[in-house]
């Protein structure tokens, strides 16, 4: 096991001035499970792959422990990877396949099979060491990706979006696994997926990227309670924060006709920075339906059983603006309701540059 460190690194693709990842700068630590999230083309995978030493390293520099990896080749790495499409030979069986890179080390027979069961029995799939790829569940496939990987005892895992190809509810219950799975071998892991609910639910820390750029690096609560930047805080969470443009004058802001209560770091803040175009930002179960408040007329009701999301069109600074609020799963209110919304938790506000307002 070993940290990871990447030091200004930065890959640029043959034909474009425009770095894929941009002087990333990330220290993981040892036995971490790190995850790398953002949108297509945000730099996520190439950043695995950089690590992993299938991507050139144009500028800066990767550590893997104290020795500078950008160099060597993926060989000469100890990590292993697991990736979306599984790539298992389909005419090995499920033990050949987990013990195919023992072999080309020249690891014994007895040696391979005392390790390959080990692997199995941590994953539960002793009883299916003699089937074909074939022969398996989408599920299955994955976790004997996975015992490919254990097997070789790594210093990293490295996972590019091992996930994608299941459906929903494998999806759940896999993530669940492969997280206690994690903890249990203890191993530093650099996980892919853009899928921010995956993120948030598997990473110890989760590292969110934009264009290349690491936004902002935390913990999950972090991420969802106090983004650094506006983007960060409309990629993080579901449904997505609602962000509405304001006015600042003389230091207040509103929403519609309510205004939110301002911390005094806040305050001090929009204060120093003077009059000017912020964006207010407030999740929705941050948001009431209530007698008081701005007046809006419901739109859609989504109801997902422990709780409904209600959209209301209210009137904002002369025109309409959709927000989100989180209610009660058994609600009565339908489409076309005339409701008041009102705050009842944190607010967010952001610069004209993006970042975010007070500390």
């Amino acid at each position: 096991m070993a940290e990871v460190r990447y030091e200004g690194a930065s890959r640029i693709y043959p034909g474009t001035e425009i770095a894929a990842v941009d002087r990333l700068d990330l220290d993981i630590a040892d036995g971490e499970l790190l995850v790398l999230v953002g949108p297509s083309g945000s730099g996520k995978s190439t950043a695995l792959r950089m690590l992993a030493g299938l991507e050139t390293v144009n500028m800066g520099s990767i550590h893997i422990g104290s020795v500078d990896v950008t160099l060597k080749p993926p060989q000469d790495r100890d990590i292993a990877m697991v990736f979306q499409n599984y790539a298992l030979y389909p005419s090995m069986t499920v033990a050949e396949n987990m013990g195919f890179a023992l072999k080309q080390a020249g690891v014994s027979k007895d040696q391979r099979a005392i390790q390959v069961r080990e692997a199995a029995r941590i994953l539960d799939l002793e009883p299916y060491l003699d089937r074909k790829p074939k022969n398996l569940s989408g599920g299955q496939r994955q976790r004997v990706a996975m015992g490919r990987a254990i097997v070789r005892s790594p210093q990293v895992f490295l996972m590019d979006e091992p996930l994608s190809n299941l459906d929903a509810k494998l999806r759940v219950q896999t993530r669940t696994e492969l997280a206690d799975l994690q903890a249990r071998l203890d191993v530093t892991t650099v996980y892919v997926t853009h899928d921010q609910v995956e993120a948030m639910t598997m990473g110890h820390r989760v590292a969110v990227l934009k264009d290349g750029q690491l936004q902002q690096v935390d913990t999950p609560k972090t991420l969802y309670s106090r983004p650094a930047n506006r983007f960060v805080a409309g990629f993080i969470g579901s449904p997505a924060m609602n962000i509405v443009e304001v006015e600042s004058t003389g230091g207040s802001l509103s929403l519609g006709s309510t205004s939110p209560v301002l911390t005094p770091d806040v305050a001090s803040d929009l204060e120093k920075r003077g009059n000017d175009v912020y964006a207010l930002g407030v999740r929705p179960e941050h948001l009431i339906l209530g007698a008081d408040g701005t007046p809006g007329e419901v739109t859609v009701v989504e109801e997902l059983g422990s709780e409904s999301f209600v959209h209301v069109s209210i009137d904002h600074q002369k025109a309409t603006q959709t927000v989100v609020v989180r209610a009660e799963g058994e609600t009565e209110i339908r489409r076309g309701d005339k409701v008041s919304i009102a705050f009842n938790g944190p607010t967010h506000i952001f610069a004209s540059n993006g970042e975010r307002v007070g500390a």
